[in-house]
């Protein structure tokens, strides 16, 4: 359903309307035909970071600056790579006047030309408020207090902006102790659309985590559990069946490294007691970190939770930052991934369980056609999952579907994910995948290697009924 109080996002004015499409005339041309069959097609995101409260308190966005900058790691680090303080971009809870920090990024916006954070920004402004004009010195404060008038209004809330942006479903991200009342409380007030919690056990999974052992008290606290290795388990399961009550599809982890290992039950009550007396050493850690990967595929064999796991990312690389700002302020940075050898033991007792669904995401591209797609042309379980994070983007986007269509086809992915805390960036981030999609789609057609007749099934099936598939949606 379209609400009329506001712009279309996918009505992005005075924007070439075949952006993104190949340059070839013919195959630009088959492009804009694929494309246009799910341009307007209802958004399906199963994974993304928007805080649900938002959409049950529905209060308008503070600001331009809180919600299109501030939060948005992919502008300020780019930023701050050119010598802008992160202070200054009210990044971490930084106090700044959010007018003088959408002054500092329109005096600096030509550091984006041909990035794609710069794409989806000019992106969320022509489509999300009509406003097509450049962002400069001179526009900024224009448009500025355009989108401030706007947001002022009832159409630009969370709740309008969800049904404008023809969200079908919309999951968030969230801590195994929370309540879910956000999500009760939506289920008696629905939206148009489906709003889903997701289970995310990192930091009481990784003994490196800040808090691990009084996180892990805090678990077993909640769920009466005593404190052994079998209660820990039962405790994280008990919170699992809580999601799922509340309709979460799936428990996501974000690990550095794809690591798995099987251990005994002796074993890992042994280690379980090492980590909680703070007395293991790196090699326990990993072993302990692996082992709960595993055990989580375990439980989603048990549950039917779908297992998604984003891997490759060495967080908080600089320590001054982290110490300043704190974590998440956009300075992670990838690393390479072994995901053939890390996975396999997790593999060898859980890759041919019906029902088990393992969506794999990663950002170091060459694991693409080398690991991820052989795994997911083989195990019925792997599904690919969509570029993520630094990879989200037109040109990886391309290299993503070269690297694993000719190993694992189409059906192998997870369909698009647009992991975002950006609510305004979700239309234009889908709009980018589709387009993108349209492109290669339309190469294979016009190089005689897919009948147009496949490229259309493909086209409708990616943007909706395979994620809904993968996800148990």
């Amino acid at each position: 359903m379209r609400n009329a109080t506001g712009p279309d996002p996918t009505a992005t004015p005075d924007r070439d309307p075949d952006r993104l499409l190949p340059a070839d005339r013919r195959t630009r041309s088959i492009a804009r035909d694929l494309y246009d069959r799910v341009a307007t097609a209802p958004i399906v995101s199963p994974h993304g970071h928007v805080p649900v409260d938002w959409l049950v308190r529905d209060e308008p966005f503070r600001d331009p600056a809180a919600l299109l900058i501030t939060h948005d790691h992919y502008i300020t680090r780019l930023l701050h790579a050119s010598g802008i303080d992160l202070a200054d971009l009210g990044v971490g809870g930084s106090h700044a006047d959010p007018r003088s920090v959408w002054r500092r990024v329109a005096e600096h916006w030509h550091l984006f030309a041909g990035t794609a954070s710069g794409y989806w920004m000019e992106e969320a402004l022509a489509g999300g408020f009509g406003i097509a004009e450049s962002l400069h010195s001179a526009s900024a404060d224009h448009i500025y207090e355009r989108v401030q008038t706007l947001l002022d209004t009832p159409g630009y809330r969370p709740r309008a902006l969800f049904e404008r942006f023809r969200i079908d479903v919309l999951a968030t991200t969230d801590d195994p102790l929370d309540d879910l009342r956000g999500h009760a409380e939506l289920a008696r007030t629905p939206l148009p659309g489906r709003v889903l919690p997701t289970f995310r056990p990192d930091r009481y999974l990784d003994p490196s985590a800040t808090g691990f052992r009084s996180n892990v008290h805090a678990l077993l606290g909640i769920t009466s559990a005593p404190a052994t290795f079998a209660g820990y388990l039962q405790a994280l399961e008990e919170r699992r069946a809580h999601f799922i009550r509340h309709g979460a599809v799936s428990a996501d982890h974000g690990v550095e490294e794809p690591y798995t290992v099987d251990l005994t039950p002796e074993e890992a009550e042994s280690l379980f007691q090492a980590v909680l007396a703070e007395t293991a050493d790196a090699s326990q850690v990993r072993d302990f970190r692996g082992h709960m990967l595993l055990q989580m595929a375990r439980m989603s064999v048990d549950d039917g939770l779908v297992m998604t796991v984003h891997a490759g990312v060495l967080r908080n690389h600089s320590s001054p930052t982290l110490e300043r700002f704190g974590p998440d302020t956009g300075h992670d940075i990838p690393v390479r991934t072994d995901f053939a050898r890390g996975l396999r033991p997790l593999l060898e007792r859980f890759g041919l369980v019906k029902g088990f669904h393992l969506v794999l995401f990663a950002v170091d591209e060459s694991v693409y056609s080398r690991e991820i797609a052989p795994l997911a042309g083989f195990y019925p379980s792997v599904f690919i999952g969509a570029p993520w994070w630094f990879l989200d983007a037109p040109d990886a986007m391309a290299r993503f579907r070269s690297a694993t269509t000719e190993t694992a086809g189409f059906s192998r992915g997870s369909g698009f994910i647009d992991d975002t805390r950006a609510f305004l960036s979700i239309p234009a981030r889908h709009d980018t995948a589709r387009r993108a999609d349209a492109g290669f789609l339309a190469r294979l057609v016009a190089e005689g290697r897919l009948r147009l007749a496949d490229a259309e099934r493909i086209a409708d099936d990616i943007v909706g009924p395979q994620p809904r598939r993968v996800f148990k949606l």
